[in-house]
C-alpha cells in the first residue's frame, strides 16, 4: 500500500473523538495567540503567581525588544509590590523602569523607609510572642508562632526564611489538618525557590495524611504542584498523568499557584509529546473532566483532537503558533521546544505506521514541510530506531524495512495445517468405523 493509494488506518477507522455535545464547537476556527495580555494574567492569578508572572514577561518581552509589553507588565508588577509592601521587589521592579513610565513610577525612598520600619517592628513583635509561646510549652501556639511568622516572611518576600519557619511547624503539626497546611505551605515556597526535590517530598508526604484522599480540592493541589515538579524535571509522562489527574473544580483555589488553563495546557502537551495512541485516547479525549478544562484553551483542546485524527498540518500549524505564546510562559519556557519537537516526532513516526511505503512528496503536504527538511527528520527518526524503514533518497519514497521472519512464519504455518489435515483425517476414518467417543 503506497500513501497516494490509502489514507492512514487510524484515520479511515477509528470514529470521531470529539462528543456529539461538542461538534458544534469543533467546527470553529480559533485564532492562534502570539502575543500576551497582562489584563488577562491579572484576571487569572493572584499573589506571588502575578507578579512572579508579570516579571518574567517583562524579561521576556525585553530580551525580544517588546518595550510596551514590557512597561506594562513591570508597571501592574510594582503595583502589586507596594500593595503588598515588598520593598525589595518594588526597588527590583522600578529600577527595570528606569524612568521611562513617569513619575508614579520613580522609586520612593520615603515610602521605602516608612514601610521597612513598619515591618521590622511587625517582626519583632511576631517573634517575641513566638519565644512566649515557646517558654509556655504549648505545642499549638507554638506551631501558629512559626506559621505566623512564616506568612510573614513570605508576604515580605523572604522565601528561605519562611521556608524555614514552615517547616519547623512540622515538630508541632498533631491534627491531619495541620499537617496539610504545613505541606501546601512548604510545597508553594519551594516551587517558588524552584527546589522541585522537596515539592516531590511534602507532596508524597500530603498524600499519605489519613482522610486527605475524601477532600478532592486537596487533592486537587497537591496533584498540581507535582505536575509542575515533574515538567520542570523533565518527567512529561509522570507530569502528563498527575495533571490528567486534577479535577475540573478547581477553578481559582490554586491561583496563587497555578490556573486551570495551565492545568489543560500543561497536561495536554505532556501527553502528546510521552503518551500513545491509546493512552491519549483513553486519559485525554475519553476523559470528561480533562475535557472541561480543554474547553478553556480552545486553540490546545484543537491541537489535540487534529493530532489524534491524524490532521497534522492543521495541528503542526497551530503547534507554532502556540508556541510562540508560550514562550512567556513561566513554567513551560524552558520545554516548549522540547515537547514540540517530541511532539511532531510523534506525529511523523505515527503517520507512516499503516503503510509499507510512502511518498515523501505527499508527506511533505500533509506536514506543512518541503521534501529535503522531511527527509532529515525522517533519517534522523531512522538513526533513533524510531521508524524501521529505509528511504529511497533517488525516488524520494520511504519503504517499511521487515523483519526476516518469513522462513519462521512459514514452518509454523506448515505445521499448523499438517495439525489440522491429520485432525481431519483421523475424525474421517472414525466416521467410517462407525466410531463415536463420547465426552467425558
Amino acid at each position: 500500500i503506497t500513501m497516494s493509494e490509502a489514507t492512514p488506518m487510524d484515520t479511515a477507522t477509528e470514529s470521531s473523538p470529539v462528543p456529539a455535545e461538542d461538534a458544534g464547537r469543533r467546527m470553529a476556527t480559533y485564532p492562534h495567540t502570539t502575543t500576551v495580555d497582562v489584563e488577562v494574567i491579572v484576571g487569572q492569578y493572584t499573589g506571588h503567581a502575578l507578579v512572579s508572572r508579570l516579571i518574567f514577561v517583562a524579561k521576556k518581552a525585553a530580551e525580544k525588544q517588546d518595550e510596551s509589553l514590557e512597561l506594562d507588565a513591570l508597571k501592574i508588577a510594582v503595583d502589586e509590590a507596594r500593595k503588598a509592601e515588598q520593598t525589595a521587589l518594588y526597588t527590583e521592579v522600578t529600577q527595570r523602569i528606569n524612568g521611562r513610565c513617569g513619575q508614579d513610577y520613580v522609586c520612593d525612598a520615603a515610602w521605602i523607609e516608612r514601610v521597612d520600619r513598619r515591618t521590622a517592628q511587625k517582626q519583632d513583635k511576631l517573634e517575641s510572642e513566638l519565644n512566649g509561646y515557646k517558654a509556655n510549652l504549648i505545642k499549638e501556639s507554638i506551631r501558629m508562632g512559626h506559621t505566623f511568622l512564616g506568612e510573614f516572611f513570605y508576604e515580605k518576600g523572604d522565601l528561605h526564611a519562611a521556608l524555614k519557619c514552615y517547616i519547623r511547624t512540622r515538630d508541632y503539626c498533631t491534627t491531619s489538618k495541620h499537617i496539610i497546611t504545613m505541606c501546601l505551605n512548604v510545597i508553594k515556597v519551594s516551587l517558588e525557590l524552584e527546589n522541585y526535590m522537596h515539592v516531590l517530598n511534602y507532596v508524597q508526604k500530603g498524600e499519605q495524611t489519613p482522610d486527605i484522599q475524601q477532600d478532592p480540592a486537596i487533592m486537587d493541589k497537591l496533584k498540581c504542584a507535582a505536575g509542575l515538579a515533574n515538567l520542570a524535571n523533565g518527567k512529561y509522562k509522570i507530569a502528563a498523568r498527575k495533571f490528567l489527574e486534577v479535577s475540573a473544580d478547581l477553578d481559582n483555589a490554586y491561583s496563587d499557584v497555578i490556573a486551570p488553563h495551565d492545568v489543560a495546557t500543561y497536561g495536554a502537551f505532556c501527553a502528546l509529546a510521552s503518551f500513545d495512541r491509546s493512552e491519549l485516547k483513553q486519559k485525554v479525549i475519553d476523559s470528561v473532566s480533562f475535557r472541561n478544562l480543554l474547553e478553556l484553551v480552545p486553540e490546545v483542546r484543537e491541537v489535540v483532537y487534529d493530532f489524534y485524527a491524524s490532521k497534522y498540518a492543521s495541528c503542526l500549524r497551530m503547534l507554532e503558533g502556540l508556541k510562540k505564546y508560550l514562550e512567556y510562559d513561566l513554567y513551560l519556557h524552558k520545554h516548549i521546544e522540547e515537547l514540540c519537537s517530541q511532539i511532531r516526532e510523534k506525529a511523523i513516526v505515527q503517520y507512516t505506521i499503516p503503510f509499507t511505503s510512502v511518498v515523501l512528496q505527499n508527506m511533505a503536504l500533509a506536514f506543512n514541510s518541503d521534501v529535503d527538511s522531511l527527509e532529515q527528520e525522517i533519517a534522523s527518526l531512522i538513526a533513533k530506531g524510531q521508524i524501521h524503514a529505509r528511504v529511497d533518497s533517488y525516488a524520494k519514497i520511504l519503504n517499511k524495512r521487515h523483519a526476516n521472519h518469513n522462513t519462521s512464519n512459514v514452518v509454523q504455518t506448515g505445521k499448523e495445517y499438517e495439525r489440522h489435515a491429520k485432525a481431519i483425517l483421523l475424525r474421517a476414518k472414525l466416521l467410517q468405523a462407525n466410531i463415536k467417543v463420547s465426552p467425558m
